[in-house]
């Protein structure tokens, strides 16, 4: 029995190839906002590229990107056919193309659904990556001779400035690297010497941090050196001291703000994929109508349309027997090593 069987009426038929037409071309404008906003999803990442360690991260805008891109083309080609179907005698001409392009709509609409489903598994990759660059890009801040180098402390500081951050999971990271160069540092100085030997590593650490962590809220102005000596400023006590540093760790500030963009941007994909299903479905009731009133003899009579002709079990029966008999036509090719002049009994085959 047929799943999910419908009886279409010509006039029937014509209004669905009719508003099919519409939403197929609705469809293209989805596709063109689907390659918008990978787009824009690319741009944000490589906006911050600096920041970020070298993990495959583009995949996501690059999928959003191709599935636009293909559903522009996929639902330009689905409306002329739907807007020709209303014709008898243009159906004809596509009658042929109408199985192989719903199987094709079905794949590329599970490929909409695994890049909604991407949008929301990034989140972790998209963690390390901005833990590892940051950790990278605080740690070479005071190379600014360097190149390649160079921009860096101006990346770091507009970030800190911009999303009212501080280090990478907050201010005291500042306190585990030598973010001054020494070329800064007075060499003739007794404690800059002592600060330098004191260190195994011979690094000039210090708990201070850079003016972009400054919290432009804080009612006093900003201590920047020796947070964390109470004795060294007037009337201050760093544990409660809240407002004069930004507490906010950058990559927690960062991962926060590109998850809401791919939360945001996968919410609206998997709305299209089910837009795209809904059409699909429409184009499947319109293509098996208009055939079974091809075999009655007459296209302006009544036919029923259905989405499986055998219904769910007896459908996947047949298919699974479909790759049984492929997986024994593949064993017995690996029997006979591809020589085609070895003879197979035939009631193996029927078999």
């Amino acid at each position: 029995m047929a799943f999910l069987k419908l009886t279409f009426s010509k006039n029937k038929r014509d209004k669905l190839a009719q508003v099919l037409w519409i939403l197929n071309w609705v469809s293209v404008m989805t596709g063109i906002l689907l390659f918008s906003m990978g787009l824009f999803l690319k741009v944000e990442i490589n906006k911050r590229v600096e920041l970020m360690a070298e993990r495959d991260i583009q995949y996501v805008p690059n999928m959003l990107i191709a599935v636009g891109l293909i559903a522009c083309a996929i639902n330009f080609l689905g409306g002329k056919i739907c807007y020709d179907c209303v014709d008898t005698t243009k159906f004809l001409r596509w009658k042929l193309i109408l199985l192989p392009y719903i199987m094709c709509t079905f794949f590329f609409t599970f490929c909409v659904l695994v890049g909604a489903l991407m949008c929301y598994s990034m989140h972790r990759e998209l963690e390390e990556s901005l833990n590892l660059g940051l950790t990278e890009a605080i740690r070479f801040y005071k190379d600014t001779d360097t190149p390649g180098r160079c921009f860096l402390k101006r990346t770091v500081d507009l970030l800190q400035i911009e999303f009212k951050c501080c280090g990478n999971n907050g201010y005291k990271d500042w306190f585990q690297i030598q973010w001054i160069s020494n070329r800064y540092l007075d060499m003739s100085k007794k404690d800059v010497l002592d600060r330098l030997r004191s260190n195994v590593r011979g690094k000039y650490l210090m708990d201070g941090v850079p003016f972009s962590c400054c919290n432009i809220n804080s009612p006093r102005p900003c201590i920047q050196q020796q947070i964390s000596n109470n004795s060294a400023h007037f009337n201050y006590e760093h544990q409660t001291e809240e407002l004069n540093l930004w507490m906010k760790g950058c990559r927690q500030a960062l991962l926060e703000y590109y998850t809401h963009i791919v939360q945001s941007i996968g919410l609206t994909v998997l709305i299209t994929w089910l837009f795209e299903l809904s059409v699909l479905t429409g184009v499947r009731y319109l293509q098996t109508s208009l055939e079974n009133g091809l075999r009655q003899g007459d296209l302006n009579s009544e036919s029923d349309g259905w989405l499986l002709e055998n219904g769910l079990m007896e459908t996947a029966r047949i298919n699974l027997n479909i790759m049984k008999n492929i997986g024994k036509c593949n064993q017995i090719d690996t029997a006979n090593n591809g020589d085609p002049n070895i003879d197979v009994p035939s009631s193996s085959i029927a078999h």
